[in-house]
Order: structure tokens, then C-alpha cells, then sequence
């Protein structure tokens, strides 16, 4: 069974910072790219960053440009995501998720992912 667990979620004030961690079990991540996703109540899930499976190729939405950094370490099957100077506006539960290709996609889709996370809560707020 393919699984991945997202942990590192919490309340946190504007400006702070939060990192969550990817767990994966049931593969191995040497092959597969992996994506953050984000769902804000009342809102669309959205694609945020993506890393590829080696490590060498990062993607990101502009609105987490130089604020969110993704980072992977095959051999311990752990994703993590870095999010710094966080913003009301990033409240949202995270998620991430395992797609069976080396390469992100080009556009961060659902539909381009197969494995999904149960997500984890952040919420930004003073």
C-alpha cells in the first residue's frame, strides 16, 4: 500500500515560520516527483511546489515565491516544506502528494498526482 503522512501543522502568527514534513511508506521516492498541495476553506485545492525526484528541479506558485522552499531526503522517504514570512492568506490544509514520473509537470495539477496525504492544518493568524 502506497501511503504518505504529512505532519508539522499548527497555529502560527503572521511572519512565522512552519515546517512540514512528508513521510512516505509502501515505496520507495527514488522515482517519483512529489508536490504540496493547499486547500483554504471555501476554496479549490492548489498546487504550491514541487520537487522532483532526485532533487535537482524545484517548481513553485508565485505567490510562495522566496517564501516556501521544498527539500527531500530519499533514503530517510521524507519530503519537507519550508514555509517562511507566512501570511494570513496561507491558512489552508496542507497536502502532498506522489506522481509517478522523475520531472514536476509543467502545470501543478491534481490530476497529474496519484498518492495523496490525509493533509496537515496551518493556520496563519495574529
Amino acid at each position: 500500500q502506497l501511503q504518505l503522512v504529512e505532519s508539522g501543522g499548527g497555529l502560527v502568527q503572521p511572519g512565522g515560520s512552519v515546517r512540514l514534513s512528508c513521510a512516505a511508506s509502501g515505496f520507495t521516492l527514488d522515482y517519483f516527483a512529489i508536490g504540496w498541495f493547499r486547500q483554504a476553506p471555501g476554496k479549490e485545492r492548489e498546487g504550491v511546489v514541487c520537487i522532483s525526484s532526485s532533487g535537482g528541479q524545484t517548481t513553485h506558485v508565485d505567490s510562495v515565491k522566496g517564501r516556501f522552499t521544498i527539500s527531500r531526503d530519499n533514503a530517510k522517504k521524507v519530503v519537507d516544506l519550508q514555509m517562511n514570512n507566512l501570511k494570513p492568506e496561507d491558512t489552508a490544509i496542507y497536502y502532498c502528494a506522489a506522481r509517478g514520473f522523475d520531472d514536476c509537470p509543467l502545470e501543478l495539477r491534481e490530476a497529474y498526482f496519484g498518492a495523496w496525504g490525509q493533509g496537515t492544518q496551518v493556520t496563519v493568524s495574529s
